[in-house]
């Protein structure tokens, strides 16, 4: 499993394994490079996809040391790789290792069912969406200030209530942005996977939550 997440902070973990501290001194001097949701607070658990192209990290981006450390492990376990012995290989593409952003942790208060919150006020994000935004013809757009906090209901909050800001032109394009985001860092990631990995008899996987596709209706808050 290629953990590029802290272990800690979520359901089953216990222990506490932080992210490398080379990594959280760079975010002492640019907290940026952390997952911020509206109110300012931060989350550690992994860096924002945000630095995903960002060279930040003495030189490299977030997405090049992943792809480092996958291009080490191959280097340093390539017995075990020739041999067949490691048939199966995880990649980490967000909180707890799964391809998400950390919109509802219980760190910080989180508690089920409540819808939790959209995650990308970080600089970095609010200047990509504020650069789509402004190429679809829409500068004045911002990042939604009515979707609620981590404990509410759907209903309480004006972006998912029935006939909501969801349905409109400005709340279609932030949901697309902000879902395609993901899949973006997912497809970067997976690409440095399927390089490094190349000609090793390995599946590659990857994990995804299961409360996101839990749902069978169109329109829902998760």
């Amino acid at each position: 499993i290629m953990s590029f997440h802290q272990c800690g902070g979520n359901v089953g973990d216990v222990v506490n394994i932080p992210i490398p501290q080379w990594v959280r001194d760079v975010g002492a001097t640019d907290p940026d490079i952390f997952y911020t949701n509206r109110g300012g607070t931060r989350n550690i658990e992994y860096l924002t996809l945000g630095v995903d192209d960002q060279p930040l990290f003495q030189g490299r981006t977030a997405v090049q040391m992943y792809a480092d450390y996958m291009a080490s492990f191959r280097e340093s376990m390539k017995k075990f790789l020739d041999a067949g012995t490691i048939v199966d290989i995880e990649v980490g593409l967000g909180p707890a290792g799964e391809m998400r952003y950390p919109s509802y942790p219980q760190s910080q208060g989180w508690v089920f069912p409540g819808i939790g919150e959209f995650i990308c006020n970080d600089k970095y994000l609010e200047a990509d969406f504020k650069a789509a935004a402004a190429k679809a013809g829409h500068p004045e757009w911002e990042l939604p200030d009515d979707a609620g906090e981590y404990n509410d209901t759907p209903e309480k909050t004006q972006f998912f209530k029935d006939n909501g800001t969801y349905l409109t032109e400005k709340g279609k394009f932030f949901l697309s942005w902000y879902s395609n985001k993901l899949i973006k860092h997912g497809d970067k990631i997976l690409d440095e996977a399927n390089k490094v990995f190349l000609g090793c008899r390995v599946q590659l996987a990857i994990k995804i939550s299961g409360i996101h596709w839990w749902y069978r209706v169109p329109n829902h808050a998760a």
